[in-house]
């Protein structure tokens, strides 16, 4: 379902993402680890139009998404880091919007919309504003909107990044009922080592832009010798905290001197 094939995405002289090659099957939880800073976001961002690789081939249930941005977003879902909803509508309002911009039939979206409410345990509040709702609400109300269309790949980019366990525990159970009914493939980020180990079929771990190990949860723990995965991606990473912002800054000094001399 997902093909990379020897990823690099630079910015002038700085290697976001330095030879990256995974593929992850039809159906499957896909975990993408990695440090702050360390491609994560980068690729993901290849991966669904948002930028062009500067070399190598990526495949999204055999489309290029660098050439067929149009067929490849209609075969995709995604969930950024940051807040997309809208807080002035109501849960059914922003349900509604995003299946008319991706062209649901009326006759198909509605009874969807009540589908994933009703699973998502939101039926109750999908007439109340959206800004009236806690973190995790909004969290699973974005990942209800995700699957809307019936996406052949969901893209989750740290989706539990500050939920209470509780929350985070009844979204993966929401979000494992899709993948298991539709057989839809999820390809997401944590930094919560607990619930990649618990949720996720398959892992990469990526550091300074290399992918660095890939196998099951437990085949990363016998490679490493250890018992848990954050032991593991410790031992994978190191322990020192890293200086995100320095790359980004220089990331997008590069991107901006790029752009201001006409080059894409």
């Amino acid at each position: 379902m997902i093909r990379v094939r020897n990823l690099v995405k630079t910015f002038g002289s700085f290697t976001a993402v330095n030879d990256v090659s995974f593929e992850v099957e039809e159906g499957e939880i896909f975990a993408f680890l990695g440090p702050n800073g360390a491609g994560k976001t980068t690729t993901i961002k290849m991966m669904t139009t948002l930028l062009k690789p500067t070399s190598g081939e990526i495949e999204l249930d055999g489309l290029d998404p660098s050439v067929r941005q149009n067929e490849a977003r209609k075969r995709f879902g995604i969930v950024f880091q940051d807040p997309s909803l809208d807080g002035d509508l109501t849960a059914w309002e922003n349900l509604e919007v995003h299946g008319v911009l991706y062209h649901v039939p009326h006759k198909v979206r509605r009874p969807r919309m009540e589908e994933l409410l009703k699973l998502f345990e939101l039926w109750e509040r999908r007439n109340d504003q959206v800004k009236k709702f806690s973190g995790g609400m909004k969290r699973r109300l974005e990942i209800a909107r995700g699957f809307l269309h019936t996406p052949r790949i969901l893209f989750l980019d740290e989706p539990t990044l500050g939920l209470d366990p509780q929350s985070r525990n009844q979204l993966w159970n929401h979000v494992r009922k899709v993948n298991e009914a539709e057989k839809v493939t999820v390809f997401l980020t944590t930094h919560y080592m607990d619930e990649a180990d618990r949720v996720a079929h398959r892992i990469g771990v990526i550091d300074h832009g290399k992918l660095v190990a890939q196998g099951t949860p437990k085949a990363i723990k016998e490679q490493t010798g250890t018992e848990s995965l954050e032991e593991a991606f410790l031992k994978l990473t190191g322990s020192t905290i890293r200086d995100e912002s320095a790359d980004s800054a220089d990331a997008m000094r590069q991107f901006a001197r790029m752009w201001s001399g006409g080059k894409r």
